[in-house]
C-alpha cells in the first residue's frame, strides 16, 4: 500500500486517535500523537511512533490550543494533521492555520466547515438546496421575549438548540411556555461554555422521532458519493448510545430520497472528505419519503463510522487520507455495496444507577469480551459474523476527569440470512459481548447497554429517541444482578468449602435430620447482604436478605479476588463484595449534611444561598464535569449554613459545596 504522505499527526486522544493510527500504520505512515498532562501515559501515546506534549490537563490548555498543536506538528516534522472528532475537528480557523502552515488538512475545506458550523446558516443552505427542513426560528434577535414569541408561534413542544457546535450540547426540550425561560437560560449557558457562542434557534419538536444520518464523501475533483445510512435513534440526553447500519425498516424508496437529500446538502457547499448529513425522522409508523427533515451536517468523521465501514467493507480513514492528499475517491457510487448489518455500542465510564454520573480513576482490571478482540481485517470474509473493540484504554490506564467518558466501542457485524436475520444475530452478539465485559476501578455502562440491547422494542426495530427515557428505571436497575451476584458468590465459596468431607467441620450449616442451610455475609455498597443456601432435595435455593434468588446456571458469572475483596462480573456489571468489617469506615455516621462534588469540575451555578430553606431532592448546585452538567441535590430538608465555593470556580472531587443545618 503506497502512502499518500509520510507522516500523520492526530490532534486528538483516546480511541479515535488509536483507530486512526491503525490505518496510518497499515499505509506505511509515521504516526505522531499529542498529549496533555493527564494523558502522559495514555494508550494513544504508547501506540504512536512519536508523541509531543502540548499542555495542561484542561482541554482549553492543550487539545483546544491550535497553536500548540501546530508547534507540535512542526517539532515532529509532520506532513499532515487529522483532527479526529470533537476538539478542533470542526474549527475552520484551525483548518485554515494548518493549510497556511504548509501542512495537509485531513478534513473538509474551511469554507464547508464554516458554512455548516452554525445550525441556522446550515438550515438556510438546506432550504435553498430543496431539502426539507422543520419549521422554526433562526433569526438574529436573541431576546428572551422574541424567542418565546417565536416558540409560541411554532407551537409547543419545541426544541431550543445552540446555533454553534454539536454533540447534543446546548439543546433543551420545552413542552410548555412556563418552562421556556429556565430551559433557555440553561441551553444558553451550556452553549456558551461549550462553544463560546450562546445564540440559539427554536425548532418544532417531532415527538417519538428517529435519528437517521447519511455518510457522504467528496474529493477535490468534484466526486461525491454516499455510503448509505446509519440509525442513531438510541440516545440519552441527545447523546448517541447504540448505532446501527442500515436503519431498521428502511425501504429502497426512502433510502433513495434521503441519500439524494444528503448529497444535495453536500453539493451546496462543494463538500470534500468525510461528512455526515443528519435527519430527524417521523417515528410514528413506517418510514416514508416525506417523513424526514434536515437536522444538521457534521463536517468530520463520526464516532459511529465503524458500522458504515462494516456494511460497506471500506476503511473510511484510508479514504480520508487519500482524498486529503488529492487523490480521487477510491470507488464510484455504483461500486459501493451495502452488505449485512452492523451495530456499535459505546462503553463509557459512568454509573447509570447514579444518574450516569461520570466515573474516574484507574482501570484496575479491564477485560473486553474475549471473542470480540478480533481486529478489523482478521475475519474471514465468508464468516457469518464478527466483532471487535475499538478501545482508548487498557488495564492499568487512568480515566481522567478532564474529557468525555468514552472508553471503547464494541462493534458487531453479521451477514447471516436476510436483513432481519442479520440484524437479530448482530443484536444478540452485541448483547452477549457486553455481558462479558469486565472492568474494576471505575464503573461502566456495559450492563445498561446489555439491557438496552435486550429490549423488546429495540429487538423489533421499533427505535426512537425517547425509548431510553421511557425505560430508564428498568434499564438502570441493578438489584436483580446484585442479588444474583451475591448468591453466586456464596455458592462458589460454599462449593470450595465442601472440599472438607467431615460434615461436623464443614461451614455448610448441616444439621442431623434437617436441611443444610449455610449462611454467608458480604458487604457491598455500604450494605450487608446475608445469603442463605438451602438444598431442597433437587437443587440449591438461595435467599439474599430474605429475598428468594434463583441460581440461574445460564447467567454467566466470573470472579476476581484481591485486596480482601471479590469482584463479581455479571451481565456486564461489576459488584465488589467484602467480608463485614473489612471496610468499617464506609459511610457509617454520614447524616447527609453536605453536598460534595462527586468528581472534579467547574461550578456553573448555585441555585441557593446561605440562610435559604431547602427540601430533600432540590437542585442546589450545577457542576460541569466531563463535558456534562450535573445537578447536585439536597440530601435532606434543611437550611443552608454554608456555601463552599463561588460560581465559575474549579473544585476538586469531594469538595464540600453546600453544608446544611437542621430546620429550626
Amino acid at each position: 500500500m503506497t502512502p499518500p504522505f509520510t507522516s500523520l499527526l492526530v490532534a486528538n486522544r483516546g480511541e479515535i486517535a488509536c483507530r486512526i493510527f491503525r490505518t496510518a500504520r497499515a499505509m506505511g505512515m509515521r504516526t505522531i500523537a499529542v498529549y496533555s498532562d493527564a494523558d502522559a501515559k495514555a494508550k494513544h501515546v504508547r501506540e504512536a511512533d512519536e508523541a509531543v506534549h502540548i499542555g495542561a490537563s484542561a482541554a482549553s490548555e492543550s487539545y483546544l490550543r491550535g497553536d500548540k498543536v501546530l508547534a507540535a506538528a512542526k517539532a515532529a516534522d509532520a506532513t499532515a494533521i487529522h483532527p479526529g472528532y470533537g476538539f478542533l475537528s470542526e474549527n475552520p480557523e484551525f483548518a485554515e492555520a494548518v493549510v497556511a502552515a504548509g501542512l495537509i488538512w485531513v478534513g473538509p475545506t474551511p469554507a464547508s466547515i464554516r458554512a455548516m458550523g452554525l445550525k441556522d446558516e446550515a438550515k438556510r443552505i438546506a432550504i435553498a438546496a430543496g431539502v426539507p427542513v422543520l419549521s422554526g426560528y433562526q433569526g438574529e434577535d436573541q431576546s428572551e421575549k422574541r424567542l418565546l414569541d417565536e416558540a409560541k408561534a411554532i407551537g409547543f413542544p419545541v426544541l431550543i438548540k445552540a446555533v454553534a457546535g454539536g454533540g447534543g450540547r446546548g439543546i433543551r426540550e420545552v413542552k410548555a411556555a412556563k418552562e421556556f425561560k429556565d430551559q433557555l437560560v440553561s441551553a444558553q449557558r451550556e452553549a456558551k461554555a461549550a462553544f463560546g457562542d450562546e445564540r440559539v434557534l427554536i425548532e418544532k419538536l417531532v415527538e417519538r422521532p428517529r435519528h437517521i444520518e447519511v455518510q457522504v464523501f467528496g474529493d477535490k475533483h468534484g466526486g461525491l458519493v454516499h455510503l448509505y445510512e446509519r440509525d442513531c435513534s438510541l440516545q440519552r440526553r441527545r447523546q448517541k448510545v447504540i448505532e446501527e447500519a442500515p436503519a431498521p425498516g428502511m425501504t429502497d424508496e426512502v433510502r433513495a430520497a434521503m441519500t439524494e437529500a444528503a448529497l444535495k446538502v453536500a453539493r451546496a457547499v462543494d463538500y470534500e472528505n468525510a461528512g455526515t448529513v443528519e435527519f430527524i425522522v417521523d417515528g410514528n409508523g413506517p418510514l416514508r419519503p416525506d417523513g424526514f427533515w434536515f437536522l444538521e451536517m457534521n463536517t468530520r468523521l463520526q464516532v459511529e463510522h465503524p458500522v458504515t465501514e462494516a456494511v460497506t467493507g471500506l476503511d473510511l480513514v484510508e479514504w480520508q487520507l487519500r482524498v486529503a492528499a488529492g487523490e480521487k475517491l477510491p470507488k464510484p457510487q455504483g461500486d459501493i455495496l451495502l452488505d449485512g448489518h452492523a451495530m456499535e455500542a459505546r462503553i463509557c465510564a459512568e454509573d447509570p444507577a447514579e444518574g450516569f454520573r461520570p466515573s474516574v480513576g484507574r482501570l484496575v482490571h479491564c477485560e473486553w469480551p474475549r471473542f470480540a478482540r478480533m481486529e478489523r481485517g482478521e475475519a474471514d470474509p465468508d464468516d457469518a459474523y464478527w466483532t471487535f473493540v475499538d478501545a482508548g484504554f487498557e488495564e492499568g490506564d487512568t480515566i481522567p476527569s478532564s474529557y468525555d467518558s468514552l472508553l471503547a466501542k464494541l462493534v458487531a457485524f453479521s451477514r447471516t440470512g436476510g436483513a432481519a436475520e442479520a440484524r437479530e444475530e448482530c443484536r444478540v452478539v452485541v448483547r452477549d459481548a457486553l455481558r462479558q465485559t469486565q472492568v474494576t476501578g471505575v464503573t461502566t455502562n456495559a450492563a445498561f447497554l446489555a439491557r438496552l440491547a435486550d429490549d423488546a422494542d429495540f429487538a423489533a426495530g421499533a427505535v426512537q429517541t425517547g425509548l431510553i427515557a421511557e425505560r430508564i428505571e428498568t434499564l438502570t436497575a441493578r438489584d436483580a444482578d446484585r442479588l444474583q451476584a451475591a448468591a453466586r458468590l456464596a455458592f462458589d465459596e460454599a462449593v470450595n468449602d465442601w472440599g472438607d468431607t467431615n460434615p461436623w467441620g464443614a461451614r455448610d450449616g448441616w444439621r442431623l435430620n434437617a436441611p443444610a442451610t449455610p449462611t454467608w455475609s458480604f458487604e457491598e455498597g455500604g450494605e450487608t447482604l446475608t445469603v442463605r443456601l438451602r438444598w431442597n432435595g433437587r437443587e440449591w435455593d438461595a435467599a439474599v436478605n430474605g429475598v428468594a434468588v434463583h441460581l440461574d446456571p445460564d447467567t454467566r458469572v466470573a470472579f476476581r479476588a484481591g485486596g480482601g475483596q471479590t469482584s463479581v462480573f455479571i451481565n456486564g456489571g461489576t459488584f465488589v463484595f467484602a467480608r463485614p468489617g473489612a471496610n468499617a469506615d464506609h459511610d457509617a455516621g454520614d447524616i447527609g449534611d453536605e453536598v460534595k462534588a462527586p468528581l472534579p469540575g467547574k461550578i456553573v451555578a448555585f441555585a441557593t444561598k446561605v440562610g435559604a430553606s431547602v427540601k430533600k431532592g432540590e437542585a442546589l448546585v450545577t457542576l460541569e464535569a466531563m463535558k456534562m452538567e450535573h445537578a447536585l441535590k439536597a440530601p435532606r430538608d434543611g437550611v443552608v449554613a454554608e456555601v463552599g465555593a463561588e460560581e465559575g470556580a474549579q473544585v476538586k472531587e469531594g469538595a464540600v459545596l453546600v453544608r446544611l443545618e437542621p430546620v429550626a
